[in-house]
């Protein structure tokens, strides 16, 4: 979990907290992985944004549990892995930061060599990346630059924890929430608003908000004075033609017009008439730059549209590209951390920078977040949601910050899971399993547990040996965790699903979950018709099970859940998803449609016990044997409650 202020702790309350941690490091001494590894689990937890383990500077907790780490042999093999992505930043970080803290002597290691260090870990997870001019790291500045066409995706939220992890975490600096806002054909209020509202959820907050379009009239003085400096053109190339001649390196006929033709022409653009149209407006770089990027990049087009925040002020808009150096020194950023994805046009960035004058401004690249069987392209998310194919942008099936949420992530987990991926520039498409398997640990103590029984083929039961009439009795919510008691109703007629009822035999001893063991009396199959073609020739139709409450739960192969007939049950719907995408990774010219899942929903209708119609709208919870649901839609007026399945790690 985040540090959070870094307000002074008391000399006894740190004492105290390193102390504990010597104690810790006690558990991380066997020689013997699985009986570390909660240890190491819990390190690589308490570690996901510290650099250190107690307080803001190295204390004895650190070189302590380090050197404990180093001198065990399984346990530093571990760590070389990388498996555990905090903690091995922050051992690396120690070790390279304190040196003289930590040397420890060492005998013959794994590799029999005496005393010699071993090469040191890749940069995965290694915030200490050598930010050029940072000084006390005061003055550091970044910026988040989202364009609000869309809803935030799981991608752009690892921009912005990055940036303001660099800001806030890191360094005492400041971070920008600036909204790219050059393209009105595209761009909403709804979109900049939820922009807004997702940064806040992830736990982000800015210390300036600002919009592109506020600098509308300095950007377009300075395309002016790039025309009149020769370092700018107006260009009429048809679009698929200027794409030709670029990656041919071919100059444009238009290249060399007068400085008075160029300003004319951007004149008429911003008039927005059908002379302006045909025009736009080049950076005059390079025509044969081995980095594509760098030849004549287009920096302002002619859009008539009006824009949801100037209106009907502005025909022209800048490109991204132009604007984005210009922007960035003008507000005073620092470093302007981006994907890779950018490392071509950081040269193009940084001639912006020179050409014009601008205050220096450092990029930084760090990988992308890619995920399989996903598509992070908001061009394509678009579509998909357009097309109705998802009910919306915060459709548990999309990569949006609020799809995920909805599917039922937790903010910590989907925090910690992004930051332990860091600003490695290693390009990696990760398994979505990871991910919810992080979120698992998180909703885990959270959950309390329910039963539900599937609609299909349920099966009513009569409980030989139960209490006369309907008793009820208080039990844990959770086995593990104190999350209050819930009602359990006991009585001879009980429910259970089918695919339970099918596996018993005759005199088989099973165990009722939360009650104790009963043996199967009496097995009654259907005779239905219409009911042995619906379920198959083995439908139980009834059965009849004696209670033998003295029987060993530990003996028995078969737990099974079961509901009593004689409560209020709540109707409810269980719904699960399958991903969009059927293939791992989509190439540069595979056709979307050609890929999409075709069946992505299951619907499973079922009842579940009277506890289920108090939870609200968000709450997480486990169906024993089910797992872990988040409720969409609460109980109200008879209608059933909706709860989306949430995934756990585990490959289907």
């Amino acid at each position: 979990m985040p540090e959070g202020p870094r307000t002074p702790k008391s000399t006894t309350t740190m004492d105290a907290a390193i102390s504990e941690w010597k104690s810790r490091a006690e558990a991380l001494k066997p020689l013997n992985l699985k009986a570390i590894e909660p240890a190491l689990l819990e390190l690589d937890a308490h570690l996901t944004l510290r650099s250190h383990i107690v307080g803001y500077t190295l204390t004895d907790a650190d070189t302590l549990v380090w050197k404990t780490l180093r001198e065990n042999r399984v346990a530093h093999a571990y760590v070389k892995q990388d498996l555990m992505k905090s903690l091995g930043r922050w051992f690396r970080y120690i070790e390279d930061v304190y040196p003289q803290s930590v040397v420890v002597v060492v005998g013959k290691d794994e590799e029999g060599k005496s005393g010699k260090s071993e090469k040191k870990g890749n940069d995965d997870a290694n915030y200490d990346i050598g930010l050029q001019g940072v000084g006390d790291g005061t003055g550091i500045v970044t910026r988040f630059p989202p364009e609000p066409s869309g809803y935030l995706h799981i991608g752009h939220a690892k921009a912005a924890l990055l940036n303001d992890y660099f800001a806030h975490e890191k360094y005492k600096g400041r971070l920008i929430l600036r909204f790219d806002d050059t393209n009105p054909t595209k761009e909403k209020q709804e979109f900049q608003d939820a922009i807004v509202e997702d940064c806040a959820l992830l736990g982000i907050q800015p210390d300036q908000v600002s919009f592109t379009s506020d600098w509308f009239d300095q950007l377009y003085e300075r395309c002016v004075q790039m025309i009149k400096d020769g370092l700018a053109y107006a260009d009429d190339t048809l679009q698929l033609q200027m794409r030709e001649e670029r990656m041919n390196g071919i100059a444009s006929p238009r290249r060399d017009e007068s400085v008075a033709d160029n300003l004319a022409r951007f004149e008429e653009m911003k008039k927005g008439n059908e002379e302006g149209l045909r025009w736009c407006i080049r950076a005059k770089m390079s025509v044969d730059d081995p980095n594509k990027a760098m030849r004549d990049p287009v920096v302002y087009r002619c859009n008539p549209q009006a824009h949801h925040r100037t209106g009907d002020k502005w025909k022209i808009y800048p490109t991204y590209d132009f604007c984005c150096p210009i922007v960035d020194a003008l507000e005073g950023v620092t470093h302007a951390l981006r994907t890779t994805e950018y490392n071509d046009r950081d040269p193009q960035y940084q001639w912006f920078i020179k050409n014009l004058n601008l205050r220096m401004v450092h990029n930084w690249g760090f990988a992308r977040l890619n995920f399989m069987r996903t598509v992070l392209s908001k061009r394509k998310l678009t579509k998909i949601v357009d097309a109705g194919i998802v009910s919306g942008w915060d459709d548990p099936r999309m990569p949006t910050v609020r799809g995920v949420r909805r599917r039922g992530a937790v903010i910590p987990a989907l925090r910690e899971f992004i930051l332990k991926q860091g600003p490695s520039k290693n390009i990696v498409n990760q398994d979505w399993f990871a991910f919810w398997a992080t979120n698992k640990k998180h909703i885990e103590p959270t959950a309390a547990r329910y039963t539900a029984i599937d609609d299909a083929g349920r099966v009513p039961v009569t409980i030989i040996g139960a209490r006369e009439g309907v008793v009820s009795e208080d039990k844990p919510k959770h086995a593990k965790y104190d999350l209050g008691n819930k009602k359990i109703f006991f009585s001879s007629s009980v429910l259970l699903e089918q695919a339970d009822a099918q596996s018993f035999a005759q005199d088989e001893e099973i165990t009722l979950m939360n009650w104790g063991n009963a043996i199967v009396r009496k097995i009654s199959h259907s005779v239905n018709p219409l009911e042995i073609a619906k379920h198959g020739l083995k439908t139980v139709a009834g059965l009849e099970l004696e209670l033998h409450l003295q029987g060993d739960v530990k003996k028995t192969s078969k737990k099974v859940t079961w509901l009593s007939s004689d409560q209020s049950l709540v109707p409810i719907e269980l719904v699960d998803y399958d991903y969009l995408i059927t293939k791992d990774k989509l190439e540069t010219d595979d056709v979307l449609e050609d890929f999409l899942n075709p069946s992505t929903e299951t619907r499973t209708k079922a009842m579940a016990d009277c506890n289920v119609a108090g939870l609200k709208v968000d709450d997480i919870v486990q169906f024993d044997r089910k797992g872990f649901f988040r409720i969409d839609k609460a109980f109200a007026h008879g209608e059933a409650v909706v709860a989306f399945q949430i995934p756990t790690g585990r490959s289907k």
